[in-house]
């Protein structure tokens, strides 16, 4: 039974930290980190990403333009394009990792030492990923709060709102930290059970007589 629940959980925790690292992947290419609505022209809505500026209109779709250069961008966009880069890596190499400390997998079964410590390892990756992930969205968030109401900024000059993007990066990041703190429960849940079994085994073969009239009992009955 604690083999079904451990292995249940597993799964659910691989689940998570797969949708956390697809959705942190989309969000480093979403171009939608910032929304710009013209008051003077509705039909036209402006959006930033890492990698390019768009303008979505009614009439003509969305028109895109890539950035010239890595250095003439805001130090929140370069910084974030290196922490989700970071995120996306640490999130495949969860992946791996993890994959192969499955105990539905039969590869390695001869070495389970070998599978919980590649599982904890895939856990503790996930973890930084969704860190890594959470802190350039947040960071982004927290810039486009600060110019909505810097007061030195004219009232007549458009102002950036959140973007789609930021909220997918935020869900991505709970959910890879989420999906690494099941799969490292389960690796806690494996060492205490075993520990129990070595302690019983000790303990018997601490009083053998004892042990010896156990095994006669149950043979008898």
């Amino acid at each position: 039974m604690a083999l079904v629940y451990r292995t249940t959980l597993q799964l659910a925790g691989i689940l998570f930290c797969l949708l956390g690292w697809v959705l942190s992947c989309l969000t480093t290419y979403l171009p939608q980190w910032k929304n710009l609505n013209l008051e003077l022209n509705e039909l036209e809505i402006w959006t930033m990403g890492l990698w390019q500026a768009c303008v979505v209109q009614e009439e003509g779709g969305m028109q895109c333009k890539e950035f010239d250069s890595f250095l003439a961008l805001p130090p929140e966009l370069q910084i974030s394009r290196i922490l989700m880069f970071v995120s996306n890596g640490l999130g495949l190499s969860g992946l791996l990792f993890s994959g192969f400390g499955l105990d539905c997998l039969k590869i390695g079964e001869q070495q389970q030492d070998l599978k919980k410590r590649m599982l904890l390892l895939g856990g503790i990756f996930f973890w930084i990923s969704g860190v890594t992930a959470i802190v350039p969205v947040s960071w982004v968030a927290h810039i486009t709060v600060q110019e909505f109401w810097d007061e030195n900024i004219p009232d007549i000059v458009p102002r950036w709102d959140f973007g789609e993007a930021l909220f997918i990066g935020w869900f991505a990041g709970f959910c890879l930290i989420l999906g690494g703190s099941l799969l490292n429960c389960t690796v806690c849940s494996t060492d205490a059970q075993s520990s129990s079994v070595h302690y019983t085994v000790a303990e018997q073969t601490k009083n053998p007589i004892r042990y010896l009239l156990n095994i006669t009992l149950v043979n008898n009955n």
